[in-house]
């Protein structure tokens, strides 16, 4: 949700066709003018500062420019008391020129000062001397009304008359159609299911997502906010990052020095974005805005690359202990602690080539358990260019939002990153507070909450054993039904092997139609490196309950010879930051009329658990929607049985 109560991206289906025009190549966004108004300083101007007016209006920088021509006033219904400049003038505060000036509608804007006070500024220059609406065609996010006056500030006139078209709109010269800036963006795998295309937002279908331990590079899910860079081969390995330290101290790195210098690391880990199921909140409760998520904005795999703390130790960060830990253990040991930076209260800003940025706390990068990666491949593989060709951040159990891809730059802060999905976005509001929050009020999101959901449901024996035979069906080594205890629990919850028993008891004579075999799989996850210690399945709707079945338990806890012989992914890391599949097979009783509801929920090692309802936890930007993932089962005496809910084909029926 960003200001103004509008979704950074208003629709979930794909951009149509577009012609731009701004008269030169289109490669970046204006990104900043999506920056909390704090942050440019509009509107605090000393009045003695340069290049303002006593009170505090923006002076009209020309000194590079000719005197504006006559201005052509017939029928120009304008305010008569700003000036009118003809295109041609505008095009001279190109970015070579010292008074950069962009257009939008009939208006001339002086970005000068925006350029120099912004930290993002030098993005907005890619339009100077053009019109910066092509760029807002593209992402809505520009037409926030915050946005509007962070740009009304700057006005300076208007476009001469002689330059406007009938409607009131600057003509367009010909030759000014410039390219579509996704033209260079890589092909994607036609199993994802698309929510937009520009940019390609999109996620593996259910069937997909879990079938392997480690997802597939080309069925990771894809998450862009703008079009992916391009870095050719040959200039990856001289790929740039820039590390700057608290005392100004500047140490870069190309990509051939962090392979070459720096001891490699692997650890497996779930990216999983805030919004994945935000379309079972959307439903359950209300409009939320964003994309439109399944269950499919997460995936794990098998990340190499090095440290970030051992990068910023080499770069010369002194940083005083953490956590506790005895003295010998800290990387950055010395003699004089008192020359240590104490790392509470500082940031790691990480800035993508493309502007997206984000930030984590430093004992978060700095903590030998977090495993903070600067990565430069994926399950074996260089990084794919959707997933941060040829370098990313990657934080173990925090949003992916943190893992910044195509890292360009790190600072280290007294503050947290100034970028608007740092400050206005992945936040999380009260059910209450409606489209347009307080955004300083809370902290952005990092460590995730725990989830699950599920995958994939087969009703009947044939529909397994197909399944199975065409490899949909993650495999166990003993594949019966699910263990109950076959004892009563709680009034109202009874153990379902008990249930099944005491159903069957109560039945003289039950067909085989009253027993149909169910098998069920999906995924569990919890942030901060919290295991997955146990998935509760229900199959009538949560009124009884069993325990499924988890499938890596292996993987997360091994990597011996055996495994290495056999091909298998395992889990790399100290901690638990990959995912756990589990699979349930039992029975659905009742007979093929009977409708079902299939729910799942998990519970990690810190014993925290998943709510029943959305309710309780709606806000307005549908992020962390972790309720118990419902499927419905409409069987109806049909050959197949057919799926509603979240991720799958049918939505479910109130």
């Amino acid at each position: 949700m960003h200001p103004g109560g509008y979704s950074r991206l208003e629709s979930c289906q794909p951009y149509g066709k577009f012609t731009l025009y701004a008269g030169v190549s289109l490669v970046s966004v204006l990104l900043a003018l999506s920056q909390p108004l704090s942050l440019v300083h509009i509107g605090h101007h000393d009045e003695h500062d340069s290049g303002h007016t006593h009170d505090g209006s923006k002076d009209i920088n020309t000194s590079d420019a000719p005197p504006p021509p006559p201005p052509s006033t017939s029928g120009d219904q304008r305010d008569p008391s700003l000036p009118r400049f003809r295109l041609a003038d505008v095009r001279k505060h190109d970015a070579n020129s010292g008074s950069p000036w962009v257009t939008s509608g009939d208006k001339v804007y002086d970005i000068t000062d925006w350029v120099a006070a912004h930290p993002g500024g030098d993005v907005i220059l890619r339009a100077a001397g053009h019109s910066i609406d092509p760029y807002w065609a593209i992402f809505t996010i520009h037409k926030a009304p915050h946005v509007r006056e962070i740009l009304d500030s700057y006005l300076i006139g208007f476009v001469d008359m002689l330059d406007l078209d009938t409607s009131g709109q600057p003509k367009i010269a010909a030759g000014e159609a410039v390219e579509d800036p996704f033209a260079d963006d890589p092909t994607r795998d036609k199993r994802l299911v698309v929510l937009t295309q520009k940019p390609c937002n999109a996620e593996p279908a259910p069937p997909q997502l879990a079938r392997d331990f480690a997802t597939p590079n080309e069925l990771f899910y894809v998450r862009n906010h703008m079009w992916v860079p391009v870095v050719e081969g040959a200039e990856a390995d001289q790929h740039k990052l820039t590390v700057e330290l608290p005392d100004g101290d500047v140490r870069a790195y190309t990509l051939d020095e962090l392979r070459t210098r720096f001891q490699p690391h692997k650890v497996t880990a779930v990216l999983q974005c805030s919004g994945n199921r935000r379309s079972d909140m959307t439903r359950a409760v209300g409009k939320t805005n964003g994309l439109q998520w399944g269950t499919g904005a997460i995936s794990n795999a098998v990340w190499e690359g090095v440290l970030l703390r051992d990068v910023l130790a080499d770069a010369g960060l002194r940083a005083a202990r953490i956590d506790g830990r005895p003295k010998e253990e800290h990387k950055n040991n010395n003699d004089n602690d008192d020359d240590d930076v104490p790392p509470d209260g500082l940031h790691v800003q990480l800035t993508g080539m493309e502007a997206y940025a984000a930030s984590i706390p430093l004992p978060t990068a700095l903590d030998p358990r977090g495993e903070v990666l600067l990565a430069y491949a994926m399950n074996g593989e260089p990084l794919p260019r959707d997933h941060g060709y040829p370098l990313r951040a990657i934080v173990p159990g925090f949003v992916a939002a943190r893992s910044v891809k195509w890292l360009s730059k790190i600072v280290v802060s007294d503050e947290e990153s100034p970028s608007q999905w740092q400050r206005r976005d992945y936040k999380l509001f009260g059910p209450n507070e409606g489209a347009a929050p307080d955004w300083d009020r809370y902290p952005a999101i990092q460590e995730m909450p725990v989830t699950s959901a599920i995958t994939g449901v087969w009703v009947g024996q044939s529909a397994i054993n197909k399944a199975i035979k065409d490899g949909s069906l993650p495999q166990r080594e003993t594949p019966t039904l699910s263990p109950g205890l076959g004892s009563r629990a709680a009034p109202g919850v009874r153990d379902l092997a008990a249930w099944q028993a005491e159903w069957k008891q109560q039945h003289a004579s039950p067909k085989d139609k009253d027993a149909t075999p169910v098998t069920a799989t999906g995924y569990a996850y919890s942030g901060g490196g919290r295991e997955i210690v146990r998935v509760d399945v229900s199959v009538d709707g949560g009124r009884t309950w069993d325990q499924a079945t988890l499938l890596d338990q292996k993987q997360a806890h091994y990597d011996d010879e055996t495994d290495r012989q056999k091909g298998n992914i395992v889990a790399r890391g100290r901690r638990d930051f990959a995912w756990k599949r589990w699979r349930y097979d039992g029975l659905l009783l009742g007979g093929d009329a009977s409708p079902a509801e299939v729910v799942v929920k998990a519970t990690d090692n810190a014993y925290n658990t998943q709510p029943e309802r959305h309710d309780g936890i709606y806000n307005v930007r549908g992020n962390l929607a972790t309720a118990w993932h419902r499927v419905a089962i409409e069987r109806n005496g049909r050959k197949d049985a057919v799926l509603h809910g979240c991720g799958f084909d049918k939505e479910c029926k109130k």
